[in-house]
């Protein structure tokens, strides 16, 4: 009998079709756990390719690539005396699975198809793969002739299998099936697999990793056994950030944890169990053996080959551990700092410009610039040289080390503040002072003389001057001039970006940033093709609540005391004329509601799937204590109105780092109509019947 195995999980930064670079982190995966002594090494989902390769999963490139790839680790003398367990996309009968592939010594023992596919939310795996039916089922797969040259093998086991080496058996599991309701695990579990894996490609979003952990640990509490867990990490190319947070359990206790965020490319967790544990773990309940006894069962693939080292009997084993979440706050400092890291360095640009307005959002953003800089001179001090040489490629300095944040800060980030007649005081300063503490190469400008020129143009074609209402003009005559100067910024900002370090005798173009949150993009308070368009926007799904708490964890944890008048004011477009000196506009009076509540409007239309009616009939509830049922309707009413009028802006709301469940991106995640009927007439007509029944 086997006792102590040593395993290993990795949480590594792929990116999608980035065959090389991807190979060459699996390597670097694999290395590091021979090294520490583990005979199984377990990589994310789809790692090969990259999770994010979306359409391209119909080109046939991508399959040849793949499995280029993963003839280069069959033959290479690093793959050896290891049990390597990868991802790639498989054609088999013409059919297109999302798989793992398992291989030893330059032999494959298992191709297994996912058999639950992601398709909520962000995901849309049925769209390019088929899901495996055929529980328990083997079928032969011809393998291409460049694998077979290497393997010596014409087919191999394709299907729902378990692998039986000498001392335990091991069952794998995909992403998605340890989340749906009936998972591999229970059954194959009962069946004697005594270690799970799953290699996820699943993304962060704020306070979901508990979910996960707990998940996973359940997995085993009930049934006993070691579950390996492994995850992407980073950005591959899109708007999400996969959050590693690679770990293994075992009879429900974690007993190592990855990190959730971080700049490491590679991270490889390694651990020793003894499988006495799990079977005596699993003697005592009664009910799983009587289950098991009964139990339908597995394919088993025989494998000649141990985990185990018989003669280490004495070897010592990993104990659980507990684990350390983030704080929401946490999530929003480290989360969207890493995906600016990624896209920075991967777009090889020179840094990014922000619009700093002086406002919550606009301040927000900057602070996450500076806990990415943090970050960067963390990872360089601890030793990571992929980071160090990316930093001195961006600065254009072969000998640069970034050591100081504020300095690398100064190097990368570009703040401009963007001043109209309608501009306060009070705003300008706010955007100087912080980006002093944060250390932005900072930039104050006017932009009335374009605002007029603009007008004027518009004023010789018509004839018409229009006013802003304070000085007599109508709402439309209003609107539009604030929407000029608006749009006149997003101008602006991209030339500055483009030439700001033209100007300053340094190569490169700068990233523009975008600072709209998730409530307002919900609501649609911003002006279509204003500073809301950008080139990425990492709070576009962070609420304004979150942003608040973030401001005040920036204010304790950075020492940005900056923040503090920022936090005090209350938020403006500062877009309408000033009222003696001083600001007369806010967004929650120009949006006729509050932050908090388009919080909760949020939920509701997307988490609970509300539509109007049942918006009303939950809200009369929730609300029964501050607002009449007529109020409430009021207040619906209202939402659904503005919410469908100004749906359209979503079609072009900048890319934005996904970190709620109730975003309105309109890309991938939140599919709706942008041309609505805005009267609702008949939804409404059904809250109205409610609201006088009661």
């Amino acid at each position: 009998m086997g006792r102590a195995v040593t395993v290993a999980t990795c949480a590594l930064n792929q990116w999608a079709l980035d065959f090389e670079g991807n190979l060459e982190r699996i390597f670097r995966s694999i290395d590091i756990a021979k090294s520490k002594g583990a005979r199984y090494r377990l990589g994310p989902e789809l790692e090969i390719c990259g999770y994010g390769c979306s359409d391209h999963y119909y080109e046939s490139d991508t399959l040849l690539h793949s499995f280029q790839v993963l003839e280069k680790l069959l033959e290479s003398p690093a793959t050896q005396d290891i049990i390597c367990d990868v991802g790639m996309p498989v054609l088999h009968r013409n059919v297109r699975y999302n798989c793992r592939v398992i291989f030893l010594n330059k032999k494959i023992l298992l191709i297994r198809p996912k058999i639950s596919l992601a398709n909520a939310g962000n995901y849309r795996e049925l769209r390019w793969f088929t899901p495996w039916s055929k529980a328990r089922h083997v079928e032969e797969y011809f393998l291409p002739r460049i694998i077979q040259e290497v393997t010596g093998q014409e087919t191999v086991p394709f299907g729902d299998a378990v692998l039986a080496t000498k001392d335990t058996c091991l069952g794998a599991e995909i992403c998605e099936e340890l989340w749906a309701p009936n998972s591999p695990h229970i059954e194959m579990g009962l069946d004697g697999v005594e270690i799970f894996t799953n290699s996820s490609g699943s993304h962060h979003v704020l306070r979901k990793a508990h979910a996960r952990v707990d998940l996973v640990n359940s997995a085993t509490a009930k049934n006993g056994g070691i579950y390996i867990l492994a995850n992407q990490k980073g950005c591959d190319g899109d708007r999400l950030y996969y959050d590693g947070c690679a770990m293994i359990s075992m009879n429900g206790e974690t007993v190592a944890q990855g990190s959730q965020f971080s700049l490491d490319d590679v991270e490889v967790l390694v651990a020793t169990l003894d499988l006495e544990d799990v079977r005596s773990y699993r003697a005592e309940i009664s009910s799983r053996n009587l289950a098991a006894s009964k139990v339908n069962p597995y394919p088993r693939v025989k494998v000649n080959f141990a985990l185990s080292c018989p003669e280490e009997v004495a070897v010592p084993t990993c104990m659980p551990i507990q684990w350390r979440h983030h704080s929401p706050e946490e999530e929003i400092s480290l989360g969207p700092a890493c995906w600016l890291w990624d896209y920075l360095r991967r777009s090889k640009q020179a840094g990014f410009l922000l619009p700093l307005s002086g406002g919550i959002d606009s301040s927000a953003t900057a602070c996450i610039v500076y806990s990415m800089c943090h970050q960067v001179c963390l990872a360089v001090k601890n030793g990571n040289a992929d980071v160090l040489a990316d930093a001195r490629r961006i600065v254009n300095d072969e000998t640069y080390i970034p050591e100081d944040p504020r300095e690398f800060c100064k190097r990368v980030f570009t703040t401009c503040y963007m001043a109209s007649e309608n501009s306060s005081q009070d705003t300008c300063n706010r955007a100087k002072l912080l980006a002093e503490q944060i250390g932005s190469y900072h930039i104050t400008l006017n932009i009335d003389a374009a605002v007029k020129a603009v007008v004027g143009i518009f004023s010789v074609v018509t004839g018409r001057t229009p006013r802003f209402s304070v000085y007599g003009g109508s709402s439309r005559e209003s609107l539009a001039l604030q929407n000029v100067q608006a749009r006149i910024r997003m101008v602006l900002a991209y030339l500055f970006a483009q030439l700001t370090l033209w100007a300053r005798g340094m190569p490169g173009g700068l990233l523009v940033l975008g600072s709209a949150n998730v409530d307002e993009s919900l609501r649609g308070y911003l002006t279509k093709y204003d500073c809301s368009s950008a080139d990425i926007n990492p709070i576009g799904g962070i609420s304004k609540t979150d942003l608040k708490n973030f401001i005040q964890y920036c204010i304790e944890n950075f020492q940005l005391t900056a923040l503090r008048s920022i936090m005090s004011a209350p938020p403006t477009a500062e877009l309408e004329p000033l009222v003696d000196g001083q600001v007369a506009q806010t967004d929650e009076a120009d949006m006729g509601m509050t932050y908090a509540e388009l919080s909760i409007y949020g939920k509701l239309r997307k988490i609970a799937k509300a539509g109007p009616y049942s918006m009303f009939c939950k809200l009369i509830n929730m609300w029964k204590e501050i607002c009449t049922p007529r109020e409430v309707a009021s207040k619906v009413k209202h939402f659904f109105r503005m919410y469908s009028v100004n749906r359209h802006k979503m079609t072009t709301l900048t890319p934005s780092y996904h970190a709620e469940n109730y975003s309105p991106d309109d890309n991938r995640f939140d599919l709706r109509p942008f041309l609505y009927n805005t009267s609702w007439s008949w939804q409404f007509r059904c809250i109205d019947k409610q609201v006088n029944a009661l």
